[in-house]
């Protein structure tokens, strides 16, 4: 195991055995559904950046994979769309963070009727090889974990979300990025690697890593201020602004022009006309906003039509749209 590695693996037994309630910030509210209960500890123990929970994901009694258990709040609030013996399977490298997670379902039982620790199955497993078959799950999700890779084995971790993915399954990640440029001594402190913090990358590379492994289809469904690594706390001589964003990666076929990625992009045509088909599969009516791919978006502003609006990227995409 590369040192880097060893040492996150330390940071989350201690996070595990002592919850640390600052560890990681969430930027999501968490999800308040009927007859759902969290425990206190479970709450605590929520070292993600964002939530990987989505209902639009989750019709259909899905399987579901989550890789970094943490406390298991997102294993319980998966539970709450697959009620299956087995239907979540939650991995992690950490014993004790196992054994704090089993805890927390015991509790999480006893809130919620309707719960059962079945539901859950939680196994020993390394996102650099996945103890899972080839396309067997609907979903797969990881949370704050996949930026503690370096970009070898981010690839890696990646690529085995991608192989147990079922055709058209979900890849749902939430992690954090930056702009700013990440100097190699921050890069470098496994400390910070393993806090989530120092493996930022941009989000055109992050997104880049996921489509070059074959997901056809990127949802950026929010982007949110993070963290700040300033001077004064870090070896730093300006101040590194990090943002967390919520995506979803889709296994669909890789269009020949390339992939279909949705940074929250809007077509909106007013001209005279009753409506406007680019001939490719895109009919935009009078003022009514259609959400595009950036590929798509690209393409109609290199129409040069004096009638069709094309808005910036506002990082927040909710489906619906066209590409």
């Amino acid at each position: 195991m590369e040192t880097y590695l060893e040492t996150t693996h330390d940071v989350y037994k201690e996070a595990a055995e002592n919850p640390q309630v600052g560890l990681c910030c969430t930027t999501t509210p968490i999800w308040q559904l009927p007859g759902l209960d969290i425990p206190k500890r479970m709450q605590e123990m929520n070292y993600g950046c964002g939530s990987t929970v989505n209902p639009r994901d989750l019709v259909n009694n899905p399987s579901i994979l989550y890789v970094g258990v943490g406390g298991g709040m997102e294993l319980l609030q998966f539970s709450y769309f697959s009620r299956k013996t087995g239907g979540v399977i939650g991995l992690d490298v950490v014993d004790e963070m196992l054994e704090a997670s089993k805890q927390n379902f015991k509790e999480a039982e006893e809130l919620n009727p309707w719960f059962k620790s079945e539901f859950v199955d939680l196994r020993k497993g390394d996102a650099l090889n996945l103890p899972i078959e080839n396309e067997s799950v609907d979903v797969a999700a990881q949370n704050c974990l996949f930026n503690i890779f370096t970009k070898a084995d981010l690839k890696k971790a990646l690529e085995e979300m991608y192989r147990v993915l079922k055709p058209h399954g979900r890849l749902v990640l939430s992690d954090p990025v930056t702009e700013d440029p990440m100097p190699e001594n921050l890069k470098n402190d496994e400390r910070l690697r393993a806090l989530c913090l120092s493996g930022s990358l941009p989000l055109k590379e992050y997104i880049q890593m996921i489509t070059d492994v074959g997901f056809g289809t990127v949802e950026i469904r929010a982007k949110r201020p993070y963290r700040i690594l300033d001077p004064e706390h870090y070896d730093t001589d300006k101040n590194i602004f990090i943002e967390s964003v919520e995506v979803c990666a889709i296994k669909d076929p890789m269009p020949a022009d390339g992939p279909c990625v949705f940074t929250g992009k809007t077509a909106i045509y007013y001209g005279s006309e009753e409506y406007f088909d680019d001939e490719k599969g895109h009919v935009l009516m009078p003022n009514q906003p259609l959400a595009v791919c950036d590929k798509t978006a690209g393409a109609l502003g290199d129409l040069g039509r004096k009638d069709i609006f094309i808005s910036d990227s506002t990082y927040f995409y909710d489906g619906g749209g066209c590409c």
